[in-house]
Order: C-alpha cells, then structure tokens, then sequence
C-alpha cells in the first residue's frame, strides 16, 4: 500500500496549524510597526516643514495648505492608516498622528510632537518612537 494514513496526515495539519498560530500574529505585528514608523517618519518630515516655514516668516500661524501631510502613508494609494493633524499657534505647533483603519489597535495610540520636539505616545517612547 502507499500514499499517507490518516493519522500521519492529521499530524502535518497540526503541525501547519500550530506554526500558523506563531507566525501570523508574528507577521501583523511587523506590519503595525511598520505602518507606525511610516508615520513617525511622516510627523519628523512636517515638523521639519514647519520648522522651515517657521525661519522664512517667523510664526507657525497660517500655515498654508499642503504645507503639512495630512495622512500616513503621504502617497497616492487609498489606504490611511494615520490621520496627521495640525494645531498652531504664533510660536508653538503640534502635530499629532491618530490611528486610523487597520491601526486603531496599536497599543500607541496617537503620536504626538511639538515645536520643542517633546514627543509623545501611549506607550514607551523608545517602542513608538523608533
């Protein structure tokens, strides 16, 4: 006779089963923290904007539209997974990034950063931040 028993074939079913239940939460995981540095990387670029808007008119107030990225990732594609935010002031700014769609479940929460460059999150800021 050849071909499997059943019971070799219940115990490789097991096996993928088990190797899923590890490396799929693994996997969402590494794609939450990569859409979380998207928008990191996102915040540092608008500050930076506003930071040169800032030395050319000496006021964070009436920032022009599009100055600033309003969502995370800034591309074309249809997906946001955050919404970025802007408050302003003459002289003090936040920029603020909520989460969005698929990353409503981040233990993050919003990530937030200053004029002062004083950021903030839910969490550690060496987890969030990096």
């Amino acid at each position: 006779m050849r071909g499997f028993s059943l019971v070799e074939l219940m115990i490789v079913v097991a096996i993928v089963a088990i190797l899923a239940a590890i490396a799929v939460p693994s996997y969402q995981n590494q794609v939450r923290d990569a859409r979380r540095a998207d928008a990191v990387s996102v915040l540092l670029q608008s500050r930076q904007l506003l930071e040169r808007y800032y030395s050319k008119n000496y006021s964070y107030a009436d920032v022009p539209a599009g100055t600033v990225a309003t969502k995370s990732p800034n591309d074309a594609g249809t997906d946001t997974y955050y919404s970025i935010a802007l408050a302003s002031g003459a002289t003090n700014f936040t920029l603020t990034a909520t989460p969005q769609g698929g990353q409503v479940g981040d233990p993050c929460g919003a990530l937030t950063i200053n004029q002062a460059g004083v950021k903030t999150s839910v969490l550690s800021l060496d987890l969030c931040w990096r």
